[in-house]
């Protein structure tokens, strides 16, 4: 969808030609009563549920919740899922095409939660969506939720928020530090003007580091122990130039990522969770929290080490009538994902209340 006009940003300026790319799955109703948005993290996109195809190299990240029989059943209700503007899977981002016909690259402004909410308004509109059902995410995606409750609160009635902090944490921006210096410190990010450079001489090594960093603060130390200990990579030595095997692990993870996303929306959006702050300009956090009026969930994770379950206490307390729901798994942050059973339990239980 082609939004009218330009998009209006928090850190000032404008954006032209702004394009979201979204999925839905069922109808919306003649109440139009049933719409539910899902808004994904950091590296996610629109495709929450189905295979891998032209324009999604990868499945649905949250097949579990979405389909017949399951918590977001297209039979019962109108699923929309939007790619996040400044990403890399079909909205506008660092590597679309600016208005000179060039890739926007280093000019692509920096955008926040709150212009992501101003661009979805559009989107909502367009759809015949007056006010969602629900609005769920986790992570980045828990960030943007959490902020459509506070900036349209007669928009939300119902508000699930996974693994993630009403304002992100100096521990959180530092965990972010190292990963953007990764990225700018790739002779292929060329100032993050690579999108016209010969195939392979982006910031590919420069990205695949920030993902190892990242991908270890969404797992726990537990975890990784258990699983890998201090096992060599079959096959090798790491006294002669060889991998342990939890080495092996980030190395897959850190190329699965470079083959599908582009450094520029990971820097570009790891800007924005850095920026997240629902009580910016609004006498703080619990004033902010206080403008809710959907009922609403808070999920957080025992183990994630990312976004502690503290976080979520806070956020839990401060909206009225929110209930707190732990989530025990020793998985780590990425426990929101990979619970599956124990998330799509809650989300039925809040959509059917």
């Amino acid at each position: 969808m082609q939004l009218p006009g330009t998009l209006r940003l928090e850190a000032g300026g404008e954006l032209p030609d702004v394009r979201i790319a979204y999925e839905t799955w069922g109808t919306l109703d003649a109440a139009r009563s049933n719409a539910v948005l899902v808004l994904h993290a950091l590296t996610g996109d629109s495709h929450i549920a189905g295979p891998a195809g032209p324009g999604h190299p990868t499945a649905g990240w949250w097949e579990a919740l979405v389909g017949p029989g399951r918590a977001l059943d297209p039979a019962e209700w109108f699923v929309v899922a939007p790619n996040v503007v400044g990403g890399c899977q079909g909205s506008t981002g660092p590597s679309s095409t600016a208005p000179d016909q060039v890739p926007w690259g280093s000019r692509f402004p920096i955008v926040t939660t709150r212009d992501t909410v101003a661009a979805e308004t559009v989107l909502a509109d367009a759809l015949g969506v007056d006010t969602w059902a629900c609005v769920i995410g986790g992570s980045m995606g828990g960030m943007r939720a959490l902020e459509w409750a506070a900036t349209q609160p007669e928009r939300v009635r119902r508000l699930f928020v996974l693994a993630a902090p009403a304002a992100t944490s100096a521990d959180q921006i530092g965990w972010a530090s190292p990963q953007l210096a990764a990225i700018r410190a790739d002779p292929g990010w060329n100032g993050g003007d690579y999108h016209d450079l010969p195939a392979g001489k982006g910031p590919h090594a420069g990205l695949g580091v920030a993902r190892r960093i990242a991908h270890l603060s969404y797992r726990s130390g537990f975890e990784l122990t258990t699983r890998f200990g201090r096992e060599a990579q079959d096959g090798e030595n790491p006294w002669d130039g060889g991998r342990y095997a939890v080495e092996s692990y980030l190395d897959h993870h850190a190329e699965k990522l470079v083959r599908r996303f582009d450094a520029g929306s990971y820097v570009r959006l790891t800007e924005l969770m850095n920026a997240h702050d629902v009580g910016r300009d609004r006498g703080g956090v619990a004033a902010a929290l206080a403008r809710v009026k959907a009922r609403t969930f808070v999920a957080g994770v025992n183990s994630d080490r990312l976004y502690p379950l503290e976080q979520q206490i806070e956020m839990a307390e401060g909206i009225p009538g929110a209930e707190l729901k732990v989530i025990d798994a020793p998985y780590g942050h990425d426990a929101f994902l990979i619970e599956d059973e124990v998330v799509g339990s809650h989300l039925t239980s809040l959509l059917h209340e």
